[in-house]
């Protein structure tokens, strides 16, 4: 795969300049993390290294990986380092004249050393990288003080490379038998360094599997590219909490993207002249199967099932979701085209979502459509007082300009987050008290509604709807003064049906009605 991955830039140039320059005799790389990926990202950089036309003209790389957990004996490890250091064509027995002994194996490097120096008017270095070397403490421990001391006893231009999940403290030998090491960590990556990667690869993915005779080939059309970037956003929205490794998200992805394309695919497959799908299309997707990506999350990352499978179980759930999602006509936007009108039920997607999450919708269409002049109603009334008095909307017979538009035409206002706790706590006073449980702790009236409002998980949710998109926040994230300000994103027909389920007279608590 040629993409690059992202995040690595200083990683890339820390071990490149060691390996080009002077390099230690001996470098431990610690990644708690991603190994794979890191590996992955250091047999580049030696491969690169090698073939670089950078590289000093008196200088000639030899590049040997090994994977520890593959050399349990000493003599797989002596033939495994042997037989990748060698191209020497006739003397390819070499490695059956010196895997006896760490003598011989010493002897073994030198002697092809001194044939590559015979072959080459460079300089030679041998740079030998360990894979998982925690895993020569299980099997051959003996061999870890000799191979931290090979450029010491073989004398000769070597440097090794030990690649490891485990902190060197918990695998060095007592007595300090064992040099220190070059110590590399390597630094977790960020989540937008994990998304342009996963996004990257895309134009890979897809020519594999245009190339192939797969069934979910068309899955990976190349104009379904920009869907797919906001595809991963979505995924390590969702993952990113819990996972950091980047082949576990892609692994993640690959079992739900064809499920995620499907009510595309099946309505209009794409052709040459496809984009991207509409906005309201893609946020529609979005909304549907990111609830599905926490089920995919919670079966696929500890391997209680493969993709494949789990892909072929979740088949009768992307049914539903296309019957959710309704049918969509010219979904995908073409050159200088807009999208055609869409249906869909107008709570698709939402029905799942936890009563207290519905409560929070609910108060933000009501924070962003009714003026904060109105909360006072909701708020001052007595406790016996359970409906209000619609306010009358007195027409002039003579119009003196012109009329004011309703603010549910006008789209929502952005309000801070105490107006909406505030509004959260009135509906939960008044719609939720018979559905609690017993709480003869609380004897002052509102006492228990304080305490539900004021939980981290209220906090957790509105995050939550904000990853989600059903909150749209318009304040910036990095400001520190005053609450933050968010605007409903659910349409009047969503908040409707989530009040009728929740037993809340929507249309009595606007400031203005249809």
């Amino acid at each position: 795969m040629d993409t690059s991955i992202f995040g690595y830039e200083d990683f890339v140039q820390e071990l490149s300049t060691l390996i080009l320059t002077y390099p230690p005799p001996f470098v431990y790389i610690y990644d708690p993390i991603a190994l794979r990926t890191t590996i992955s990202v250091i047999n580049k950089i030696i491969t690169d290294t090698s073939g670089d036309d950078e590289i000093p003209s008196n200088l000639d790389i030899s590049f040997a990986n090994i994977d520890a957990a593959t050399c349990f004996s000493q003599r797989l490890l002596f033939d495994t380092i042997l037989g990748s250091l060698l191209d020497l064509g006739s003397d390819e027995d070499v490695t059956e004249r010196w895997n006896d002994s760490w003598d011989s194996f010493i002897h073994g490097l030198r002697y092809l050393h001194s044939k590559k120096r015979e072959n080459s008017t460079r300089d030679v270095r041998f740079v030998i990288s360990i894979e998982q070397a925690h895993r020569l403490k299980e099997k051959v421990s003996e061999s870890i003080i000799p191979l931290s001391r090979l450029n010491e006893l073989s004398q000769i231009d070597i440097t090794i490379i030990f690649i490891s999940q485990t902190q060197w403290q918990d695998m060095k030998p007592i007595l300090g038998a064992s040099p220190e090491p070059y110590y590399i960590d390597v630094k977790p990556l960020i989540k937008s360094d994990i998304i342009k990667t996963l996004s990257s690869r895309f134009v890979f993915i897809s020519q594999q599997a245009l190339t192939s005779s797969s069934k979910y080939a068309l899955c990976y059309d190349p104009s379904l590219n920009q869907l797919y970037t906001h595809y991963i956003t979505m995924i390590c929205d969702v993952c990113f909490p819990f996972i950091h490794d980047i082949d576990e998200l892609a692994y993640i992805a690959a079992a739900r993207w064809p499920g995620f394309v499907k009510p595309i695919l099946s309505s209009s497959p794409p052709d040459s002249d496809t984009v991207f799908p509409s906005e309201d299309t893609r946020l529609r997707l979005i909304r549907l199967f990111n609830p599905t990506v926490t089920s995919a999350l919670e079966s696929l990352h500890p391997r209680l099932t493969n993709a494949a499978d789990w892909a072929a179980a979740n088949e009768p759930e992307t049914n539903i979701l296309e019957q959710s999602f309704g049918q969509i006509h010219s979904p995908v936007t073409k050159p200088g085209g807009a999208g055609a009108g869409t249906t869909q039920q107008p709570d698709a997607g939402l029905s799942s979502l936890p009563r207290m999450t519905k409560f929070i919708l609910v108060a933000s269409y009501i924070a962003s459509t009714n003026p904060p002049k109105s909360d006072l109603r909701m708020f001052g009334r007595g406790l016996d007082e359970k409906k209000r008095r619609r306010r009358v909307m007195k027409t002039q017979s003579k119009a003196k300009g012109p009329s004011k538009v309703p603010q549910h035409l006008l789209g929502p206002n952005p309000f801070p987050i105490d107006r909406m706790i505030a509004i959260l706590g009135a509906l939960l006073e008044e719609n939720d008290v018979d559905s609690r449980p017993p709480a003869p702790e609380f004897t002052i009236p509102g006492e228990y509604t304080d305490m539900e409002v004021s939980r981290v998980a209220i906090s957790s949710a509105v995050m939550e709807l904000a990853s989600m998109h059903l909150l749209l926040r318009t304040s910036p994230p990095d400001r520190i003064d005053g609450p933050p300000s968010f605007k409903s994103a659910i349409s009047q027909d969503t908040a409707l049906a989530l009040a009728k389920q929740l037993d809340i007279p929507l249309n009595d608590l606007l400031w203005e009605t249809p």
